[in-house]
């Protein structure tokens, strides 16, 4: 019985302490909603290219218009503001079932490991959008994302390290693929968002 107790004891601690120091009411749900805008985004984008005359799969290097690219842009923010939107209302929810704080000292750490590669990540694609380098921009929105995850990991699920892997490596890889961009993007930011979310969701529901 003593040694029971002993064993429940150490389970009660090192629960106490993971919630602690990690945010562990991140939300799988949330990554596949995420996931989904990902590939309406990307679906529309394809149309937006045949409005414009623009044969997305016959590989041509293509010329963007302001207009076009400004539109593209928009289309992009609005994916964003879907995906962290959600994120934060599956998690928030989330956090009330489990009764945890959603803002407090371990949040913070964890979107400011977060930000610094995101951030970093934003300033080099303005760059790029700024010298019309329009092929990088899928690149290296991958690569960030993947490191910005990778560093999160210090203070979440550390699961999410693995998606953060698989970004950078599609990120490189699609360096090789310049002109492809949107399919890499797609999987990248849609399909392994949805796969990581079920996953999550299945495993710490």
């Amino acid at each position: 019985m003593d040694s029971k107790n002993y064993h429940e004891d150490l389970l009660h601690i090192r629960s106490m302490m993971e919630r602690s120091s990690r945010f562990i009411s991140l939300s799988g749900l949330s990554g596949v909603v995420a996931g989904l805008a990902a590939i309406i985004g990307a679906v529309y984008v394809y149309f937006v290219f045949e409005r414009e005359g623009i044969s997305y799969f016959d590989g041509d290097r293509n010329i963007f218009g302001p207009s076009l690219v400004k539109e593209l842009v928009l289309i992009g923010t609005c994916i964003l503001v879907v995906a962290v939107l959600s994120g934060y209302i599956f998690t928030a929810n989330k956090s009330k079932k489990k009764g945890l704080k959603i803002w407090d000292a371990t949040t913070k750490r964890l979107l400011a490991t977060f930000a610094i590669p995101l951030v970093t990540g934003g300033f080099v694609c303005l760059g790029l959008l700024y010298h019309h380098l329009f092929v990088m921009i899928s690149p290296a929105t991958l690569i960030f994302y993947g490191l910005a995850l990778v560093s999160a990991e210090r203070y979440t699920l550390t699961d999410i390290k693995y998606l953060g892997y698989c970004q950078i490596v599609l990120g490189l890889i699609s360096l090789f693929f310049l002109g492809w961009g949107l399919l890499f993007w797609t999987i990248g930011f849609g399909v392994l968002h949805i796969v990581y979310g079920m996953i999550m969701h299945k495993k710490y529901k």
